[in-house]
């Protein structure tokens, strides 16, 4: 049974030391309570503390890192059914899939391919997170050289090995252990022996069988052999079966407490008709995968695939949002054009992408207004020109600028009057209200 975080604090060592970066020891104590953070985030609990409050305070569903360095993706600790009832908190990992025997080109281009799919929308890094090795050759040597070389051209790429023979699944595994690849291929038939594999080194471990019964059967015998860090493969391949099987899962761990199925689920999309694929993807995707494995990275697939994820995994109650600041593009002068907006990603990327379109270097300044659009800024009070006046002020904008022209959203053309009252000696132009008409404006300002 879940504690209080009144029955936390009271194991806790109440010092008030702030090393686990919360105020007091109490405040880390309902931060526990609610999942927010882990036991482990005390430097000061003993051990038997520890104990009595890691089963007590762990999440629902399992959390551990897929991959390791910078790019490893956290998955599980997931405590809600839907979104709107808190947020989704650890976006689910795309991982592409490349079988051993396809030849050395094509495997080390697919895992270039992978090493470089970093995108940049809305401020947030998007990329393929995981390449998983298919075993079809048969031939241990074989799929250890395929290892080998997409650890060597996707170096800081996480690693899923799919095989079922233990003897290649070792060798595989000690050629990449520092990567803590995940071991996929475990059944109830080879359950000890890859666990054991997974022991020595460290290692997740994907839990396959057919249907949520035996997976639950099998989670707790690979738990009976020591191994904590469990993926759940239901065997589902349909859209049907994802939708089912996953929130089966997700609804046992969450509304019954039920651990053999408390661990993040990994769903196979690999068709061969690539528009079914992303199909699927998005279907495992939008229920409770954590990992989705495609067997290819077209630009359209994953722009989509990550467009969806992202969308998902943001707090529906807290707006994106960039850093207030004055950014400059394209180098500009004292003589160059001065824009604001507000601080809402999209607002600010989509301008931001026109300003660079019109190649007419130019600064703009992004107001802080809790990650609101424009029209919702000004219609909430946020976006002023009172609130604009002051923080043009307070910039020091005035010492980088041979002019004082101030290019005011078009959509809120009414604040121009007002503004230029507050901001003395400043000209406020109206700009466009389409951030599509930035760069004829832009140009023409110039000409």
């Amino acid at each position: 049974m879940a504690l209080t975080g009144i029955q936390i604090f009271k194991l806790l060592p109440k010092t008030n030391c702030k090393k686990c970066g919360f105020p007091t020891c109490l405040a880390f104590a309902m931060k526990l309570a609610a999942g927010g953070v882990e036991i482990s985030a005390c430097p000061d609990v003993s051990d038997e503390t520890k104990a009595t409050l890691g089963e007590a305070s762990a999440p629902p569903i399992r959390s551990f890192a897929l991959g390791t360095g910078d790019k490893a993706v956290k998955m599980g600790a997931e405590n809600v059914m839907f979104r709107h009832d808190k947020k989704f908190v650890n976006p689910c990992a795309i991982a592409v899939n490349i079988k051993d025997d396809a030849g050395d080109d094509a495997i080390s281009a697919m895992a270039e391919a992978v090493a470089n799919s970093e995108i940049d929308r809305v401020g947030q890094k998007l990329r393929v997170d995981a390449i998983s090795i298919e075993c079809v050759s048969g031939d241990s040597a074989k799929y250890e050289a395929a290892v080998k070389l997409v650890a060597e051209k996707a170096p800081e790429t996480a690693l899923i090995l799919n095989c079922k023979d233990a003897g290649t699944i070792e060798a595989a595994v000690k050629a990449v252990a520092d990567r803590k690849p995940l071991i996929n291929g475990t059944t109830d038939g080879n359950a000890e022996a890859m666990a054991d594999i997974a022991k020595a080194n460290g290692c997740p471990i994907v839990a396959s069988a057919n249907g949520l019964d035996a997976l639950s059967a099998l989670t707790e015998k690979i738990k009976g052999f020591g191994v904590e860090d469990i993926v759940l493969d239901s065997g589902a391949r349909t859209a049907k079966d994802i939708v089912e099987h996953n929130t089966q899962a997700r609804r046992a761990a969450l509304k019954k407490s039920f651990k053999p199925l408390g661990y993040p689920v990994i769903n196979s999309a690999i068709r061969d008709d690539a528009i079914l694929e992303a199909s699927i993807a998005s279907v495992a995707i939008a229920k409770y995968a954590s990992i989705v494995v495609i067997s290819s990275i077209e630009k359209w697939k994953t722009l989509a695939l990550f467009t969806q994820r992202q969308n998902i995994y943001t707090d529906p109650q807290v707006p994106m949002q960039v850093e207030q600041n004055i950014y400059e593009m394209a180098e500009p002068t004292a003589d160059s054009p001065f824009m604001i907006t507000t601080n809402f990603s999209l607002t600010y990327f989509i301008v931001s992408g026109e300003v660079e379109n019109s190649k007419v270097p130019s600064r703009l300044a992004v107001m802080d207004c809790e990650g609101l659009s424009v029209l919702t800024a000004w219609a909430a009070g946020k976006f002023t020109a009172t609130k604009i006046a002051q923080y043009i002020k307070e910039s020091g904008i005035e010492d980088k600028l041979s002019h004082k022209e101030l290019i005011l959203p078009g959509q809120v053309a009414i604040l121009s009057g007002a503004l230029e009252d507050k901001l003395e000696g400043w000209t406020i132009t109206v700009g466009p209200r389409e951030a599509n008409a930035i760069p004829t404006f832009l140009k023409s300002k110039v000409s």
